[in-house]
């Protein structure tokens, strides 16, 4: 059974996407989004923040699909399949949301997000806090990761999800692959 909570927020999301469809999200407005859903400003802040912290949250959705399971009934490959997949399959949505350079931009949240992801995954296999050389090979992997996710949700997303999944773990640096590989495989 669906929370109250939950319909509110998932009423919002599929709005935002609906509008997205014509509108880009620069230009569209928490009235705008309201207005459509029928519900009020309050009600909408209730819940967020933003319309920023809206279109998080729905990528929020994706990495409970895809990132979570990672490791324990998905490789790595089949992870980041699933995530090109969805992207695809809400292509406007992504299109839309990609290209908005805000602070609290769903670009900066993917990045926080699998940094934060594949941090974790490599203190629990060294046991220890994240070395701060391999600090800076992560940030700059999830940097370019995200940036090449970008160019290609805004650009068409010609290539497919299978390509672009095997083209990040084929930019792993080896300090990484080492270390991520195994466990997510």
């Amino acid at each position: 059974m669906i929370k109250q909570n939950d319909q509110t927020k998932l009423l919002l999301s599929e709005t935002i996407k609906k509008l997205m469809v014509n509108t880009p999200l620069e230009k569209l407005t928490v009235t705008d989004i309201v207005k459509e859903a029928g519900l009020t400003r309050q009600t909408f802040y209730r819940h967020f923040r933003d319309k920023y912290d809206l279109v998080n949250w729905c990528f929020d959705s994706l990495a409970q699909q895809c990132f979570y399971k990672m490791g324990v009934s998905l490789t790595l490959r089949d992870g980041l399949i699933l995530k090109f997949n969805f992207i695809r399959n809400e292509k406007n949505f992504f299109m839309q949301a990609f290209r908005s350079k805000d602070y609290n931009s769903i670009e900066q949240h993917d990045y926080e997000f699998i940094l934060k992801f594949y941090t974790e995954i490599i203190e629990k296999q060294l046991q220890r806090p994240l070395p701060e050389n391999l600090r800076f090979i992560l940030e700059l992997y999830c940097h370019g990761s995200i940036t090449m996710t970008v160019e290609w949700a805004v650009n068409g997303m010609e290539k497919s999800s299978e390509t672009m999944a095997d083209d990040l773990i084929d930019s792993l640096p080896p300090k990484l692959a080492q270390i991520l590989l195994p466990v997510l495989r």
